[in-house]
């Protein structure tokens, strides 16, 4: 059955307001619409349905049991239209109102907040999920779609080709000791004179890890790991209580002030890259555009933080 051309969505809404609300005046305030305009959307949805759907009652109209069947089936068809008009959108790059954003727990002090005021300038309206976790679980998430946006630490391997990669700023690596150790004097620190120290370090899915063993495996050997910790802020209190030395990334220099960062020799330096990682796909999102540019200025103007 071929659809009438006189029914159409706007006039599906004025029906459901009017089946909902019982008075043209009522429903002509509820729409910024007149009296009139509702009158004559009802009447023409009539003829295009072919049947009639009110019954007269001096100036009122009354609904019939056609009405509320008709309304049963419209209140889907509007709900389904406006859920596909909304997924057309985002998979066209037009953003919603919320931004899910993943990052590592040690660009939470002032790396992501600088972000985050930055990006409520340009977009205000915008609500911003926040998610922390380690480089694999944010990846994964990503890849699954539970995340937009992600800003973790990238290795030299390809680039998944779907996404796209937004350069912020590089990281060195750097020798972590509790304040007045026997290395605090020492303007740089050699790895091969630690072999018979202990080390704690963060789990292996973490990106810090993987920079940690790469350290030592330029140094030629594998260091003695005390203890295992899942987020960078224990990490820290570990080091400051003395229970082991660490690696660790130059901007959580102001994590814990009772941990000293000590530069390592050239030969074993290691470097983190910090970027943006988006779904190639949504580059033309509106949401997505103002955080790429929020990223750039950062990296223009900004050192590591």
């Amino acid at each position: 059955m071929q659809i009438d051309e006189q029914i159409t969505f706007r006039k599906l809404e004025v029906f459901l307001s009017f089946i909902e609300l019982g008075n043209m005046a009522r429903v002509a305030e509820a729409l910024d619409q007149s009296t009139v305009s509702v009158h004559r959307a009802l009447h023409s949805l009539e003829e295009g349905l072919r049947c009639p759907l009110f019954r007269r009652d001096g100036r009122k109209l009354i609904p019939l049991a056609a009405a509320y069947v008709f309304a049963e089936h419209a209140r889907r068809s509007v709900a389904e239209c406006t859920v596909g008009i909304q997924k057309a959108r985002e998979a066209a790059g037009f953003g919603a109102a919320r931004l899910r954003i993943g990052t590592l727990y040690s660009l939470t002090v002032r790396t992501i907040p600088r972000l985050l005021i930055g990006l409520k300038t340009r977009r205000s309206e915008l609500d911003v999920d926040l998610t922390m976790g380690s480089n694999r679980d944010l990846l994964h998430k990503l890849e699954d779609g539970r995340l937009d946006a992600i800003v973790i630490a990238v290795d030299e391997a390809p680039l998944h080709p779907e996404l796209l990669m937004v350069p912020m700023f590089t990281d060195e690596i750097l020798f972590a000791a509790p304040l007045h150790s026997p290395y605090a004097a020492s303007r740089m620190i050699d790895l091969r004179d630690l072999q018979d120290e202990s080390f704690v370090s963060l789990s292996d899915y973490f990106a810090t890890y993987r920079d940690f063993s790469r350290a030592f495996e330029l140094a030629g050997f594998k260091p003695r790991i005390a203890m295992r910790v899942g987020d960078i802020f224990s990490l820290m209190n570990l080091v400051s209580g003395g229970v082991g030395y660490s690696l660790l990334p130059g901007r959580v220099a102001d994590f814990n002030p009772q941990v000293q960062l000590i530069p390592i020799v050239k030969p074993y330096v290691v470097t983190q890259r910090i970027a943006l990682l988006l779904p190639r796909n949504r580059e033309r999102d509106p949401n997505l555009l103002a955080l790429m540019a929020e990223c750039r200025m950062f990296k223009r103007n900004s050192s590591p933080g």
